[in-house]
C-alpha cells in the first residue's frame, strides 16, 4: 500500500546547462515543464553555496578556492615543496598525492584541490572550501543551508555525499525513496560535468551518460511513486559548459612586464580568468597596460562585480578580473598546464553558460536564477518561513 504524503526529489546534476540539453531528449515525458535558469559569476565554488543559501557569493563569502593572504597562509610549511623539480611536482598523480596530504595534515574536509599551483607561489594564497558546505558551519559566511534548515523544523530527508561515486549516489537515492521516510532527498550527480569537460557538448559521451542517468533516476521515481502519494521532482544544474575553441597564455604576458611576483604583484590563474593583487605602488598600471593587448579577454568592471553579487570586501578575490571571452582557456596556468575539450566560468550572461531548471511540478514558482533554488526546495518541503 502506498504511504500518504510526498517526496521532494531535489536533483542536482552539475554542468547540465540549458544549451547542452537544447536539442537532446532527457526525462521529456516525466519532467515537462522546464526553463533556462541564471547562474553565477565564477566556477561551482560560486554557485554551489548560493544553491545551498539563495545568498549571493558576496554574502556567503565564496568565490574561487584561492585567494591572496600571504599572513594567513596555512601553506607556509609546504614552501620546501617548491624545491622539488617540474618534471615530478607537476605531474597529475604527485599533485593528488599531496593535495590529500595537506589536506589531512590540516584537517580540511571540504574539496581541496592544489591544482597546478606553482610551490614557490603557494605561500601566499589561503584556501576558502576548508569545511564541507554540506555540513553545518560549513559556509563561510555563516548563513545556514537548505539542509540546516530541514534539521531545524524537524524533517527527515536524505543527501548525496559528493565524495561517493554516481552510481553509488543514485543506488543510495533509489533505496532511501522506497523506504518511504524521508520528506526530501538530495541527489548530487557530478558525472556530466567531468564528461563534458573531457570531451565536449557534443560528445557521443555526453548522450551516453545522460541516458544511463535517465534510467536510473527513473528507477528512483519509480520507487518514490510505491511509498509516497506524491512525488515532486526539482532537476538543477548549478552551470552550463562552453567547447574550448582556443587558448590564451596570460602567464607569459604578464611576465614580461618584468614585474616580480610576490613582490610587485600577485596572480591566481583560473581556467577562464586571471586575478590580480598589488602590493607595490605603479605595478597595477603596468599589468593593465600588459593585459590590454590581449583581444580575447577583458577587465571586467567594479559595476559588473556589484551586479554579479562579486563585489567582495577588501577585494578579497581580486582587485583586477580579467576575464577571458566564452571559449578561450586560460592554458597555461594555474589550474592545468594542458588545454581540455569543455569549460565553464566565463560571462554569466553567455548563453552557454546558462543552467538548467526540469520539474513535474506544474504549480510550481519558476526559479529565474540559482539563488531561487532555496526558498523553492524548502516551500516544497513545507518550510516556507522566510529567511
Amino acid at each position: 500500500m502506498r504511504k500518504p504524503g510526498r517526496l521532494v526529489l531535489a536533483v542536482f546534476v552539475d554542468g547540465l546547462g540549458w544549451e547542452v540539453l537544447r536539442g537532446r531528449r532527457f526525462l521529456d515525458d516525466l519532467l515537462p515543464h522546464r526553463f533556462p535558469m541564471a547562474t553565477m559569476f565564477g566556477y561551482s565554488s560560486t554557485c554551489d553555496p548560493t544553491i545551498l543559501t539563495g545568498r549571493l557569493p558576496r554574502e556567503h563569502g565564496h568565490f574561487s578556492s584561492f585567494f591572496y593572504a600571504p599572513e594567513a597562509s596555512p601553506f607556509r610549511p609546504w614552501r620546501a615543496l617548491g624545491l622539488l623539480p617540474a618534471s615530478f611536482a607537476d605531474r597529475g598523480l604527485v599533485r593528488r598525492w599531496i593535495s590529500r596530504a595537506v589536506c589531512a595534515a590540516h584537517g580540511y574536509d571540504g574539496y581541496f584541490q592544489l591544482y597546478a599551483i606553482p610551490f614557490r607561489h603557494l605561500h601566499l594564497f589561503d584556501y576558502a572550501e576548508k569545511r564541507d558546505i554540506y555540513r553545518p558551519g560549513g559556509i563561510l559566511g555563516g548563513q545556514p543551508t537548505v539542509f540546516d534548515r530541514l534539521r531545524a523544523a524537524g524533517l527527515p530527508f536524505s543527501v548525496s555525499d559528493w565524495r561517493r561515486s554516481e552510481a553509488e549516489n543514485l543506488e543510495e537515492a533509489r533505496r532511501r525513496a522506497g523506504e518511504g521516510e524521508v520528506a526530501l532527498a538530495w541527489v548530487f550527480l557530478g558525472g556530466l560535468d567531468g564528461v563534458l569537460h573531457a570531451t565536449g557538448t557534443r560528445s557521443p559521451a555526453v548522450d551516453r551518460h545522460l541516458a544511463t542517468c535517465e534510467e536510473r533516476l527513473r528507477a528512483i521515481v519509480a520507487a518514490a511513486r510505491d511509498r509516497y502519494a506524491e512525488v515532486r521532482v526539482h532537476l538543477f544544474s548549478d552551470h552550463g559548459m562552453t567547447d574550448v575553441t582556443d587558448t590564451c597564455d596570460l602567464v607569459a604576458r604578464v611576465e614580461r612586464t618584468g614585474l616580480g611576483f610576490g613582490t610587485d604583484y600577485v596572480a591566481m590563474y583560473d581556467s577562464t580568468m586571471a586575478r590580480f593583487w598589488f602590493p607595490r605602488p605603479g605595478a597595477r598600471e603596468r599589468v593593465l597596460e600588459a593585459l590590454s593587448g590581449e583581444r580575447r579577454g577583458r577587465v571586467v568592471t567594479e559595476a559588473e562585480l556589484a551586479a554579479w553579487g562579486c563585489d567582495f570586501p577588501g577585494h578579497r578575490y581580486g582587485e583586477v578580473y580579467f576575464l577571458l571571452d566564452p571559449g578561450v582557456l586560460l592554458c597555461p596556468g594555474f589550474m592545468g598546464a594542458r588545454p581540455i575539450p569543455g569549460m565553464h566560468g566565463f560571462d554569466p550572461a553567455d548563453a552557454r553558460s546558462v543552467a538548467a531548471y526540469l520539474t513535474n511540478a506544474e504549480d510550481s514558482p519558476r526559479p529565474g536564477s540559482l539563488t531561487d533554488l532555496h526558498d523553492l526546495v524548502l516551500r516544497e518541503a513545507g518550510v516556507g518561513e522566510p529567511r
